[in-house]
């Protein structure tokens, strides 16, 4: 689905938004987006109210497998967020604007900031399986975004600055918190494929010659989204395999969800403790 005007979209996105607040008064400050295997840290949140992806309208529904669907409205670290409890992929088959959809969506009930995590691969010889990795830049190579299509004025420009999409100051927050917390928390370039596939050895070797620390099929348009609406984001990687081209093993995702599973207590430690100090 792509919106041939401008009127379409926001028909679209004013029934969900009519829906979602039919359903509850709750007015999140922060959106958070639980990557592949990183649900759990919705367990953290003192719900207030549930809904599933497939009764709200025009949103899309999550087909993965570790991917619940749910939006849970509640409270995190003090702050009221929302959480999208499962996420969109571009290899599901979804448009960038459906995968767009739901920040849209977000930010018109109230949302200020996005905080999004992810499952990725390792490039840099660094880092391990079950470490986290705070994004500092990305590299898009979905060969699509979007925001190709009608522009919206209302919502954002149409050539927004990506010189800083991922905000400094959240991530001078992350840093210090993982510091406090003595959480090791590498720092580096996330870069964004289509996916399903895992990649090959030389299209590693390629990424990482690219200056890319890891390697996902998500996060980016999201991300990009949020800074065309002017939203504050912070994001962070799990590394849930080694993708080094010279001693690469085959890899399955009962793997990925096991070194999800490891890092995620980290990575949940660091999102509660960012809240609290916004």
């Amino acid at each position: 689905m792509k919106y041939d005007t401008v009127e379409e979209f926001r028909q679209k996105r004013d029934e969900a938004v009519a829906f979602i607040k039919n359903e509850t008064d709750f007015q999140p400050e922060y959106l958070l987006i639980l990557g592949t295997g990183l649900g759990q840290l919705a367990d953290e949140i003192e719900t207030q109210h549930v809904i599933s992806y497939d009764q709200i309208p025009h949103f899309p529904v999550s087909t993965v497998e570790s991917h619940a669907g749910k939006l849970i409205f509640g409270t995190l670290g003090g702050k009221e967020v929302v959480a999208m409890q499962g996420r969109f992929h571009y290899y599901e088959g979804y448009t960038m604007q459906q995968i767009a959809f739901p920040v849209r969506v977000a930010k018109a009930i109230g949302a200020q900031s996005l905080l999004v995590s992810n499952a990725a691969g390792g490039l840099n010889p660094n880092f391990r399986k079950g470490d986290i990795m705070l994004i500092r830049d990305h590299i898009n190579f979905q060969g699509d975004n979007p925001l190709i299509g009608p522009n919206d004025e209302e919502l954002g420009p149409r050539f927004p600055d990506m010189s800083e999409p991922y905000t400094e100051r959240m991530l001078e927050l992350a840093e210090n918190v993982a510091l406090d917390h003595s959480i090791k928390m590498h720092q580096g370039v996330y870069l964004a494929v289509t996916g399903p596939m895992l990649e090959t050895k030389a299209e590693y070797r390629y990424m990482r010659n690219l200056g890319a620390d890891v390697v996902g099929m998500s996060t980016v348009p999201e991300v990009i989204t949020a800074v065309h609406m002017g939203m504050d984001v912070l994001g962070i990687s799990v590394i849930t395999d080694e993708c080094f081209p010279d001693a690469l093993e085959p890899v399955d995702i009962e793997d990925v969800l096991a070194a999800a599973a490891m890092a995620e207590p980290k990575m949940t430690q660091v999102i509660i403790s960012v809240l609290e100090r916004l």
